[in-house]
Formats: C-alpha cells, sequence, structure tokens
C-alpha cells in the first residue's frame, strides 16, 4: 500500500498536515508571486498578468485583478475568459477553486476550500482539510460575500453583497444573507 503524502491528502480533501515540509515551500512561493503582484503599478498590467499566469493553475484571456490579492497555493486556482476580481480578494485554495467565464468578484470577496475538524480535540491535534469550490460561468459575486467549502455556483446566478453562501447555488438565480438563501430568479 502506498502511503499518499500531506500533498495528496490535501488536494483529495482528506485530514492532512499543513506544516509539510513540501506544502510549506509551495505556500511561501505563492507568497512570494503574491507580494510582487501587489507591489505592481497600475501602469504594469502586462507584469500583473504574467505573474497571475505563473502564479494560478490555468487562466483564461483577458484576466484582470486588482491588487490586493491573497491566496494559499495558486496552482489550485483555475479561471476562465474573462475574469475580473476587485480589490481585497482572497482565494483559500487547498483544494481546486475553478471558475468560469465571465465572472466578476467584486471587493472583498473572499473564497475558502479550507476546513477544520468540529471535534475540539481533533482540531487542537492539527490537521485540516477542504472541499473543492465551483462557480460557473456569467456569475457575479457581490462585495464582501464569502463563498464556503464544496459549494458550487451555477451559471448565470448572482451572489448578493455580504452573502455567506454555504450551500449550492442553483443557475439563473439571485441570493444573499447569512446563510445565503434564494432572493429571485433571473429573466433569461
Amino acid at each position: 500500500m502506498t502511503v499518499k503524502s500531506e500533498k495528496e491528502k490535501m488536494l483529495a480533501g482528506e485530514l492532512y498536515l499543513a506544516s509539510d515540509s513540501e506544502l510549506v515551500i509551495e505556500r511561501e512561493n505563492a507568497r512570494r508571486i503574491t507580494r510582487l503582484f501587489n507591489q505592481t503599478t497600475e501602469l504594469e498590467k502586462e507584469k500583473r498578468t504574467s505573474l497571475l499566469n505563473e502564479l494560478f493553475g490555468s487562466t483564461g484571456k483577458n484576466i484582470y485583478i486588482e491588487p490586493i490579492f491573497r491566496c494559499d497555493y495558486g496552482y489550485n486556482i483555475s479561471v476562465g475568459e474573462n475574469f475580473y476580481a476587485n480589490f481585497d480578494c482572497l482565494i483559500l485554495d487547498i483544494c481546486e477553486v475553478r471558475i468560469g467565464d465571465n465572472c466578476m468578484l467584486a471587493p472583498g470577496v473572499h473564497i475558502y476550500t479550507a476546513t477544520h475538524p468540529l471535534r475540539a480535540a481533533n482540531r487542537i491535534a492539527g490537521p485540516e482539510n477542504g472541499s473543492p469550490v465551483t462557480i460557473g460561468d456569467n456569475v457575479w459575486i457581490g462585495g464582501r460575500s464569502i463563498i464556503n467549502p464544496g459549494v458550487t455556483i451555477g451559471n448565470n446566478a448572482v451572489i448578493a453583497s455580504g452573502a455567506v453562501v454555504t450551500k449550492d447555488v442553483p443557475d439563473n438565480v439571485v441570493v444573499g444573507g447569512n446563510p445565503a438563501k434564494f432572493i429571485k430568479n433571473i429573466e433569461r
């Protein structure tokens, strides 16, 4: 039987130790790239795009993120064509974060794949785990919204400002509140 590395466990959503030396080095690399990105000027658009292409697992064309941006690893983030994230975006990407085409994130959006055990004794012992997040095409996520681990957001959805999304969101709806709930259908 092959023993999984801590990285393999992390990517599979299993309990793993974030203090593993390989993961520490990879997080430090992501911190280096995001630091360089966050220090660019508004006139350095090509440099910003180049750094994001180095950081992310995959990107479409026309990707634009306003600094300050933060993430854990970067390589677990995939964004489609015409992606825009406004100031203060945070993506905790211990598991995959897949974002479709034509998506916009307003200021302060946080996307979390990371979580911790519920039982205090397990949490204190140190392992953590996660669950992937998937965001469809043509999604608009309002300011200061939080997307929790394991959530899938459907195509053409709108997440109202300040929403805390704890459950899947179907296509063509507006959700809002804490926890986020259905507000209305979007006419096509």
